[in-house]
């Protein structure tokens, strides 16, 4: 039976990726349904914000409501919830606002490289040769699979700067996850994500345009609310990927395979075949998932 437990809470981070990636891999096939149905991108946002709520309460119920309620645990909870949050209400309504998407995600995608870096030089974290192989492939699939067809070039160079911070903080939150895990629960963690996420939402109220019409129907709010419960859920389940697994290890994986899964959706469902480059990126990540997920049960 011990020994049983031991393999379990090892394996542990695999079975978090892996959730992660298949809610975030949904997610990702239907996140621009709302939007394109008439429902604005700031109030998608604080959506969101509302469906962290459900995992959050979950969550907690699963500790017995022992929330870490210390000065660190509040600062490091705030710390990631507000980088991700932030990252998030600044992608949709600074880059995206101003920049071509087909530029921006391929650099926010490569924010587990900040993680990498950090998790190596401060946590002290190691891989193998053949970790380090998949990582590398993970990292170069990333913008292969971000890829979109070119558009509009957006206007000046402002959506460069959002992008980068948008880059640079979700590489920081990631690292911080794994650090606060050493001291708090994955499930406090997640708690002062939600709230960050609500603190954030007046903001994204602000900034909407309510000159223009919005869809308040099915395909609008209610939409956006399924669609977004899956993000969160995801995001759970990668606190606790990071409570069990290696930063460098999790954070490239997770990154590399979600965007997999959304591609197949998009070509079951919606038909949408990708294109090549976007093919490569595929073969990439299933290669690097599987360095990556032998690596990790080392």
């Amino acid at each position: 039976m011990p020994q049983l437990k031991l393999t379990l809470k090892k394996s542990g981070w695999l079975f978090y990726a892996i959730i992660t990636t298949l809610f975030w891999g949904i997610w990702g096939a239907f996140i621009d349904f709302p939007q394109k149905a008439g429902f604005p991108e700031t109030l998608i946002y604080v959506v969101w914000s509302l469906t962290m709520i459900i995992p959050a309460v979950i969550a907690l119920k699963r500790i017995k409501w022992k929330l870490d309620r210390d000065f660190r645990s509040i600062v490091y909870g705030l710390m990631i919830g507000f980088t991700g949050a932030g990252g998030q209400l600044i992608l949709f309504t600074g880059a995206i606002a101003h920049g071509p998407a087909y530029l921006i995600f391929p650099i926010i995608s490569l924010s587990p490289v900040i993680t990498i870096l950090l998790s190596v030089i401060l946590l002290k974290e190691k891989a193998s040769a053949k970790g380090w192989i998949g990582i590398i492939l993970a990292i170069i699939a990333i913008p292969f699979l971000s890829y979109q067809s070119s558009g509009d070039s957006g206007s000046g160079t402002l959506w460069v700067i959002y992008s980068l911070l948008v880059f640079l903080a979700w590489g920081i939150q990631a690292y911080l996850m794994r650090f606060a895990n050493k001291t708090m629960k994955a499930e406090s963690i997640f708690f002062y994500m939600m709230i960050s996420g609500l603190l954030l939402s007046p903001v994204a109220i602000e900034m909407t345009n309510f000159s223009t019409p919005v869809n308040w129907g099915l395909k609008g709010p209610y939409a956006a609310f399924v669609i977004q419960l899956l993000n969160s859920i995801g995001a759970l389940t990668l606190v606790y990927a990071f409570r069990y697994g290696k930063a460098i290890i999790v954070s490239p994986l997770t990154n590399a395979a979600a965007p997999v899964i959304t591609v197949i959706i998009s070509l079951i469902i919606f038909q949408v075949f990708p294109y090549y480059i976007i093919l490569i990126g595929m073969l990439l990540a299933i290669i690097a998932m599987i360095i990556l997920a032998l690596e990790g049960e080392k």
